[in-house]
């Protein structure tokens, strides 16, 4: 797909797929339905021994983080774990490229998300100079190979590329401007990364070109309309890893035990307790 996108000469980011606001009672019903879907594909992920990682790249304020909640939020946090890695330490950066990820790598029965991943080296470490052009040449040659060795090893490896126009972008951006709960989301770097944005897409070009490979291709999800973008990428992702229902049976709960007249509860007055101060 990205490969006939690039042959065509249009970029991914020039025609979102629909701009089309969807209606909120179908997408609550949707999202509802989807993540009960998602807990029967984890628990078929789980009784199976199957390994999963699905990487979630695209611009700041794409939408990436909102869907990865969604994902998420109904599944067993035991089985699916979120990894999105703060910047590298100084040992870290002495370490091969690949190494701080290998360890948030899922073990049977488990999927991982990485909220952003080792893309950043293709990404945003060569848009502002934080590797050398022989890291960066390097991390191109290398990173196929990496993800079929993944992919060899019985990993499923899903990768999603999150699709934003400048102007939604920066109209996310005033909006988290606006919000104190989403301020922290601006970060210095998302700021200048706003005043390199063609520098960005011809990163994100070079990236889908050398690593679009058919063990792991890149999918990308149209972005500019959030709950369009985050009922799209659960059903697709619900797609990559077929699975059966095997919700178990409902137990059936016994009579309690009634409470032994030996037993006192403690009063109230020797515990710390939360004051109350909803009104």
């Amino acid at each position: 797909m990205a490969a006939a996108r690039r042959r065509s000469g249009a970029s991914v980011e020039e025609a979102p797929q629909s701009t089309a606001k969807v209606d909120n009672a179908y997408y609550e019903k949707e999202l509802a339905r989807l993540q009960i879907e998602l807990v029967k594909q984890q628990e078929y992920i789980r009784a199976h021994g199957l390994k999963v990682v699905v990487v979630f790249e695209g611009r700041d304020a794409a939408g990436k983080g909102g869907a990865i909640q969604r994902i998420t939020e109904s599944l067993n946090p035991r089985y699916a774990h979120i990894v999105a890695l703060p910047a590298p330490t100084e040992r870290q950066k002495g370490q091969w490229y690949f190494q701080r990820y290998v360890e948030h790598l899922p073990a049977r029965g488990e999927m991982v998300l990485f909220d952003r991943s080792w893309y950043n080296r293709a990404g945003v470490e060569r848009v502002m100079g934080f590797c050398t052009d022989e890291e960066y040449e390097d991390f191109l040659r290398s990173c196929p190979e990496f993800e079929r060795m993944l992919v060899r090893s019985g990993i499923k490896l899903i990768k999603y590329w999150f699709s934003v126009s400048d102007t939604e972008q920066e109209k996310r951006f005033q909006s988290r401007l606006k919000d104190p709960t989403k301020r922290w989301k601006l970060s210095p770097m998302d700021l200048e990364a706003r005043n390199r944005w063609v520098e960005f897409s011809r990163a994100k070009d070079a990236m889908f070109a050398a690593t679009d490979i058919p063990e792991a291709p890149w999918w990308v999800v149209e972005a500019e309309v959030k709950k369009r973008a985050r009922l799209n990428v659960i059903h697709h992702l619900l797609a990559q890893v077929p699975y059966l229902d095997l919700t178990p049976q409902v137990p059936q709960l016994p009579p309690r035990p009634p409470i032994t007249d030996d037993y006192v509860r403690p009063p109230k007055e020797s515990q710390n307790t939360v004051p109350d101060v909803v009104p």
